[in-house]
């Protein structure tokens, strides 16, 4: 299996990989302008544009009158799928809403003993339009990014929630997307994809009503379209391919790691999947390791690519040398496979999920264990975090001051004003103390 192999022994060496991996950050400005024609054609023509652009790419039959899913086909989709599915998809549910129910946040108030009133108010966003990707012709349907969206904006309290994603050749939606829908008692679906989906999502049309956040996963074209409205409406973030780095001791087993190595690649050729450890026997024998494995994935080609190009086993001297780098990587996802993750989980400063141990595989987060898979890629989890309740809550500042407050502080805040070379802005405080 083609794959580098690199060394980081001290910060001298991160350059060379740094420069390396940068390049998947390489922009395709082709689309920013078919892009900005989508969505100016949308905004103009509306569901026709929609109608238009799926017949074209998804849907030779499509028309205008069929983008809303009708809510009893929404419902209905829960007999197309085996019970056995059903249950597993509520119980994922259920863990991923138990998870995010820990994160809402409570306004907060604060008096003082001249009756002055301070504090912050947390109140939802009103409407969200959800992107969920159809998958390879709309027969591997991304349900697990509909649940990572829609249930933190339901924990949140958002009101209001439209989901969108491209139908299949024939006009219809996988049957598990609408069932999923059903599970988590949506009932706006709507028949469009890639970047029209996006502007409709943004500046309504028709037949679907315009929000407030746009939330989901796409390709370049959804990613660009998501950048270019920022201002106009809210988004979860611009993410990039997949990513995991895997911090490895002697303990850890090789067939294990490739295949969590493998559960990356296979995403995306951009995908990038990264094995750091100081043995350099278990090093080996994962390159091995992903070879076999590799081979026998229905989508090997792509995991062979991802790896080719952005695949590395990467030694280091000891385990303390590995965190640094591990810091410096800032991953996505980040597996401690180690003897003792917990000795080393207070110096990880950068990692989007941390999986502790052995027996905590990323695919856990991915689908079923609770926290959310929508996570910061590129190294952007130097500054952001993961897709939370708070990405679907806005809040408001609460000031209520008092007379006593303004006599006792007027001059200070005019003083203040007066320094910005804001005059209007003293007098309004002044005026009340005369």
């Amino acid at each position: 299996m083609p794959c580098r192999e690199l060394t980081y022994t001290a910060r001298k060496d991160w350059a060379e990989i740094a420069n390396w991996l940068e390049q998947r950050k390489d922009p395709d400005t082709k689309v920013d302008g078919i892009v900005r024609d989508i969505l100016a054609d949308v905004k103009k023509r509306g569901d026709e544009a929609i109608a238009e652009y799926t017949r074209k790419f998804d849907c030779k039959d499509f028309v205008a009158g069929m983008i809303r899913v009708p809510v009893e086909a929404i419902h209905a989709a829960l007999k197309e799928i085996p019970s056995t599915d059903t249950a597993i998809l509520k119980e994922a549910i259920e863990r991923i809403r138990t998870f995010h129910d820990n994160q809402k946040e409570k306004s907060w108030w604060t008096t003082a003993e001249d009756g002055t009133i301070l504090g912050q108010m947390v109140r939802p966003i009103d409407r969200v339009g959800l992107y969920v990707p159809g998958g390879q012709g709309g027969e591997t349907p991304l349900i697990s990014s509909l649940i990572m969206n829609a249930v933190p904006a339901q924990v949140a309290g958002v009101p209001s929630m439209a989901v969108t994603s491209p139908p299949r050749s024939d006009g219809t939606l996988n049957p598990y997307i609408l069932a999923t829908a059903a599970l988590l008692e949506l009932d706006e679906v709507y028949l469009a994809g890639s970047a029209w989906a996006i502007a409709a999502l943004a500046y309504g049309t028709k037949t679907i009503a315009p929000c407030d956040m746009l939330a989901g996963p796409g390709n370049i074209f959804v990613a660009t379209a998501k950048s270019q409205l920022i201002g106009h409406v809210g988004i979860d973030m611009v993410a990039g391919p997949s990513e995991i780095v895997i911090l490895a001791d002697k303990s850890a087993n090789p067939t294990w790691l490739a295949a969590d190595m493998l559960s990356q690649a296979e995403h995306d050729p951009l995908a990038a999947s990264l094995l750091v450890t100081p043995d350099n026997k278990l090093a080996a024998a994962v390159k091995e390791e992903l070879a076999t494995q590799c081979a026998a994935l229905p989508r090997g080609e792509i995991a062979a690519k991802s790896l080719e190009d952005w695949g590395a086993v990467i030694t280091v001297p000891d385990l303390a040398t590995g965190t640094e780098l591990i810091n410096l990587l800032a991953a996505e996802h980040l597996e401690l496979a180690v003897d003792d993750p917990w000795a080393l989980l207070g110096n990880i400063r950068h990692a989007g999920a941390i999986f502790m141990g052995h027996n905590s595989p990323e695919p856990v987060g991915d689908y079923f264990a609770g926290p959310n898979h929508v996570l910061p890629t590129l190294r952007t989890v130097r500054f952001s975090s993961a897709l939370s309740v708070q990405n679907f809550c806005k809040k408001s500042s609460v000031i209520a001051t008092s007379p006593g407050y303004v006599a006792e502080h007027g001059d200070k805040i005019a003083r203040l004003a007066r320094l910005e070379g804001l005059e209007a802005h003293a007098r309004s405080i002044e005026y009340r103390n005369k």
